[in-house]
């Protein structure tokens, strides 16, 4: 049975707060006092999470057992679950930028809308975002070349720019439409994507698949179009109908691997 400590904001403010000790691993443990004293990041200054938010209930001894809840908009608060390991997060309202990122194990759930970066290297767990993703979900960060390696991120409404830039493994599902450059830098995982895709999907992969379900806007010429598939089957997930079959990016040199499934 989870215990809950429930997160209530005081006010929203133009510039956002860093507050990556919101997950069950840093609360397990603590008192409620306690957990107003940990140190969060207001512009250039450390200050504490309870000049921020209401906090009650009771934190479990066991983080396995612990959920925290967030009651309200929290959309210019950043990093909630950053590297979290187990536990769970539930976030009623909208998120700011990195939610989940580094994350290894635990499941987050935001009934709202979320901020670029979210899942940014995650390696385990399960994100679930009820409403919209904008750019970088399940990405790296900015020059870097490592993206999601593992976990799964499920995605309710729409997703912005670069879905799974440079992914290595892990799955993430959107359920609406995706914008332009999904699956770029690609390497393993999987990209499922229910609705329609925009402009230069799966750009200089070498690996993994990407499913449409949907409408898929004009694809590189550097894919070469293989058979047609009846009724495709990807780590044990089913998907019935018939699926054109594009590998690529062969921009990428001659022996990539990278999969593009376009339901026909």
């Amino acid at each position: 049975m989870m215990t809950d400590v429930i997160l209530v904001p005081k006010v929203q403010h133009k510039i956002s707060l860093e507050a990556e000790v919101i997950k069950p691993d840093e609360f397990a443990g603590k008192t409620i006092e306690e957990i107003k004293e940990l140190p969060v990041y207001f512009g250039n200054t450390v200050q504490k999470l309870g000049d921020f938010f209401e906090v009650s209930g009771s934190a479990e001894e066991n983080a396995e057992n612990l959920r925290i809840v967030v009651e309200g908009d929290v959309s210019r608060v950043k990093r909630i679950g950053e590297g979290m390991t187990t536990g769970e997060i539930l976030v009623k309202g909208d998120v700011d930028m990195y939610l989940g990122a580094r994350m290894k194990g635990g499941r987050i759930v935001v009934e709202g809308s979320v901020d670029s970066f979210a899942g940014q290297q995650m390696r385990g767990g399960e994100i679930e975002i009820k409403g919209n993703a904008k750019d970088y979900l399940g990405g790296s960060y900015r020059g870097d070349w490592r993206g999601m390696r593992g976990g799964r991120i499920i995605v309710e409404g729409n997703a912005g720019k670069e879905v799974a830039e440079f992914m290595r493994g892990g799955e993430i599902i959107i359920k609406g439409n995706c914008d332009s450059f999904a699956g770029v830098h690609m390497k393993k995982g999987l990209v499922i994507i229910e609705g329609s895709v925009a402009e230069r999907v799966g750009a200089e992969m070498v690996g993994g698949s990407i499913i449409v379900l949907g409408e898929m806007a004009n694809l590189l010429p550097s894919f070469k179009i293989g058979e047609v598939v009846e009724g495709l089957k990807i780590d044990g997930r089913e998907f019935p109908g018939k699926f054109r079959k594009y590998i690529g990016d062969f921009a990428e040199g001659p022996s990539v691997k990278g999969v593009i499934y376009k339901r026909l």
